[in-house]
């Protein structure tokens, strides 16, 4: 997997390089027990700071999607089902609330947005 940062990015890098694993996790990418590049190989190759690198693996850890094995490196951590609907559901949240606000913006009322809703769900 591939880990790009941009310095241009609004997100720091620590945080780009945690969404990313993250992500890759999330979407299966990244599998349960698969090892993780060593900080120091992902810093080198990002041209970053190893303390950046960790502060990202630090993160992933305390979140439950990696653990580390002292002189062995750090691998995907074994799904958590109740962790992954719970991530699902704060994303969905955060979807929803954009998709509220640009509604309220837009001049398009509570009963409207049911709707559009539910067309969409019946159209899956």
């Amino acid at each position: 997997m591939d880990v790009i940062v941009s310095n241009a990015s609004d997100r720091p890098i620590y945080e780009q390089i945690y969404m990313q694993l993250k992500g890759a996790i999330l979407r299966g990418e990244l599998r349960e027990g698969d090892a993780l590049p060593s900080i120091r190989a992902l810093a080198k190759d990002l041209r970053i700071s190893v303390i950046t690198t960790k502060r990202a693996f630090d993160d992933l850890e305390r979140d439950g999607f990696i653990y580390s094995v002292q002189g062995k490196g750090s691998f995907v951590a074994a799904k958590n089902s109740e962790l992954l609907r719970e991530e699902n559901l704060k994303q969905i949240e955060q979807k929803l609330s954009e998709a509220l606000m640009l509604a309220r913006q837009g001049g398009i009322s509570d009963q409207e947005l049911i709707e559009m809703l539910q067309v969409i769900l019946q159209g899956e």
